[in-house]
């Protein structure tokens, strides 16, 4: 009877919340426009279905002849992978292109794509669900409207307009449906130096046990094959980027990157380091743990900083715990790895980067206490 009652008091609360969803994404949009038409008398923002989809103009700046669109059929960009991939190194050099904006962590879009895989999984909840008028097609474009929202508004306008959240790519498969015109970037790094970063800088990470490298190395591998799996599913709108080759040659990549995303080359992108806090380059969030690092140039030093950290046993059992490394082209028994040779303009910079050259920012600093405290778990 008790458990009975759970039960139904679980249902209702999964249906409540899908209406909520419905309803945020249905109406933000409209009463954000109604706000600013209170503010702004005679004001530009307007709101309007084309062709089925959502239209919305923004004021940019003070320049109210060129109002910013944006709908469902704009060119997104997703960036994603495991935590400690290289995904805020790959943002902040997509930040340093005039025509790009990523901005910081939303942290949100990856909570609400979980909580609509939850739904379409149990076969129950779907038919309460289509039952109550919450149909498949209500939920995609309530989706549409609240992701866009938060994609759009968390920064300033940009002709491409790009999410770096990194577990939002487990569902890169259902982004590509309710955003057809987006493009995803897969961060892969060899999962011994992700897992041993996130072990040693404290990044807590939602089902990771940091106590164990055996554990975080079973779950990298989860997480990185449902991703790689879907992104090879989606060839044609996928990148899959190692990180290690995008240190080692950072302009071989990003131009490979910028064609792959329609995006016309800037060299900007290989400098984002200088770019850092300025007005239309790259805004650094203050206890994101990557910061202290991406601060610096392209460089190597943290490539190899896993070698002789990891458990023996791991290490011996190393191909069965994590068989994602050799399908993605690493090798299980190779301690240390070799990755490749730098180009000469990376070895100038991690020379640099080990003399002491770049500091953080005072208007970052207020990070490093940010850091003394665990960081709240990301989603999984």
């Amino acid at each position: 009877m008790i458990g009975k009652l759970k039960q139904n008091l679980l249902v209702a609360c999964l249906v409540i919340s899908s209406v909520t969803v419905f309803y945020l994404g249905r109406h933000a949009m409209e009463c954000h426009h109604r706000f600013e038409e209170r503010s702004h008398p005679g004001g530009i923002l307007s709101l309007s279905a084309v062709g089925g989809s959502m239209r919305t103009t923004l004021r940019t700046g003070q320049n109210l002849s060129t109002p910013f669109v944006y709908s469902k059929d704009m060119p997104l960009i997703f960036i994603g992978g495991v935590p400690r991939s290289g995904t805020t190194l790959m943002r902040a050099m997509l930040d340093a292109h005039p025509d790009v904006r990523c901005g910081e962590e939303t942290r949100v879009i990856p909570r609400i794509l979980a909580m609509k895989q939850m739904w379409s999984r149990s076969g129950r909840e779907k038919m309460r669900l289509d039952e109550a008028g919450v149909t498949d097609e209500v939920l995609d474009a309530a989706m549409q409207a609240f992701l866009l929202e938060i994609i759009v508004k968390h920064g300033e306008p940009a002709n491409f307009l790009c999410n770096k959240d990194p577990f939002a790519l487990k569902s890169l498969s259902y982004l590509a449906k309710i955003f057809p015109r987006a493009k995803f970037v897969l961060m892969i790094r060899d999962g011994r130096a992700s897992v041993h970063s996130m072990i040693s800088r404290k990044v807590t990470i939602a089902g990771f046990d940091l106590g164990s490298y055996r554990d975080c190395l079973t779950k990298w591998n989860r997480a990185i094959e449902t991703m790689y799996n879907q992104c090879l599913a989606a060839s044609d709108k996928c990148l899959p980027v190692h990180y290690e080759q995008l240190v080692l040659h950072p302009e071989k990549w990003m131009r490979t990157l910028l064609k792959f995303l329609d995006v016309p080359w800037n060299g900007a992108v290989l400098h984002h380091e200088e770019l850092i806090g300025k007005a239309g380059g790259v805004s650094l969030s203050k206890v994101e743990r990557s910061t202290d690092q991406v601060i610096k140039p392209v460089n190597v030093e943290a490539l190899s900083k896993w070698v002789g950290k990891i458990p023996p046993d791991v290490v011996r059992d190393m191909a069965v715990i994590a068989p994602m490394l050799s399908r993605l082209g690493y090798d299980p028994h190779a301690n240390p790895p070799n990755y490749g040779q730098p180009d000469p303009r990376v070895l100038d910079n991690t020379r640099r980067v080990y003399k002491g050259e770049f500091q953080l920012p005072d208007f970052l600093k207020e990070q490093s206490q940010m850091q003394k405290s665990p960081e709240k778990p990301n989603p999984s």
